[in-house]
């Protein structure tokens, strides 16, 4: 599987906390990153998989949202975040 229990710890060990501490806004945005970018490939491949389309459109209204609290609440994790992922707005 692309995403396993360590591959998790990982991300949440990395831009959270700690690996323990999954409800971390930090850990929670770049664990959506990468299942958004392994949707985004998957999508390419399999066009018409409408399903996945509606779960990556989802995932993605996920990781905005959680950007605009984060953006709200603390501008300067937020600024941190987007430059370490690489987003834009």
């Amino acid at each position: 599987m692309y995403l396993d229990s360590e591959k998790k710890k990982e991300f949440f060990s990395k831009f959270g906390k700690s690996e323990a501490d999954t409800g971390n806004a930090e850990g929670q945005i770049a664990l959506f990153s990468f299942r958004i970018a392994h949707l985004t490939e998957h999508l390419k491949k399999n066009r018409k998989d409408f399903s996945t389309q509606r779960a990556l459109i989802s995932l993605v209204g996920k990781r905005r949202r959680l950007l605009d609290y984060l953006k709200d609440r603390d501008i300067e994790r937020y600024r941190a975040i987007i430059k370490e992922l690489n987003l834009r707005k």
